[in-house]
């Protein structure tokens, strides 16, 4: 979920959809379609449809004008949202790992959530870490030049990261200028496998378990049956 234009799109979707789990949020690139009524709004929907996370929510100091406090204007009340329904959160920060960082320990967050397309150096990947978030790792570790990022995977356990893809965008090496789609997921386990020097097996397996706990997936399933 990005504006509240395609929430109950997306509700639609996922209800209709075996194996899709929605995450409504703000964020922080669509400023100009946000208004106060929209908090209104996603506060009723995540009181009473079935919501996985608040996301993307966060802060792009990257994007021109970027007006950090406006964006800070929706982040807190949607991290204040999360925390009251127990959520996990799904953040989109470029430039602004140190504010948002400040921002989660201000709130506490006890769900935790997942940096999605983490880009940030290894101190920063720590204290989320030690936060209790995920770090989402998607086709940016398929490029040689990454090599930040290869670190901060060799150096952490495969129970610190999703994978994702971030489809149509963020194209993986070797598909520049081409559409993004989810299945090339695969390539981004093959990656960290190679990375840890585990079997892709493992990675699939340990990766989807990540997911699975940090969205309640199974545990939601299960309270519908």
């Amino acid at each position: 979920g990005v504006t509240a234009e395609g929430w109950q799109q997306l509700l639609q979707l996922s209800e209709n959809t075996e194996g899709i789990h929605p995450a409504l949020g703000l964020h922080p690139c669509f400023m100009q379609q946000h208004s106060n009524e929209h908090l209104d709004q996603l506060a009723e929907l995540l009181a009473t449809e079935k919501v996985y996370a608040v996301g993307e929510i966060g802060l792009d100091l990257f994007i021109a004008d970027a007006d950090l406090e406006q964006q800070l204007s929706f982040l807190r009340p949607q991290l204040q949202l999360a925390k009251l329904h127990t959520l996990p959160v799904i953040l989109h920060v470029r430039k602004a790992h140190d504010q948002m960082l400040k921002e989660l320990r201000n709130i506490n967050l006890e769900s935790g959530g997942v940096v999605h397309a983490f880009s940030g150096s290894e101190q920063q990947a720590a204290q989320y870490l030690k936060l209790g978030f995920k770090l989402g790792i998607g086709g940016t570790v398929t490029y040689e030049r990454a090599r930040k990022l290869h670190r901060i995977v060799r150096d952490n356990p495969l129970s610190s990261f999703v994978l994702e893809t971030d489809s149509p965008d963020m194209p993986l090496a070797g598909y520049k200028g081409e559409k993004n789609v989810p299945g090339r997921v695969a390539e981004v386990a093959e990656t960290v496998a190679h990375l840890k020097d585990v079997s892709i097996e493992r990675v699939a397996e340990e990766t989807t378990l990540s997911a699975q706990q940090l969205f309640r997936i199974l545990d939601k399933k299960a309270s519908l049956q």
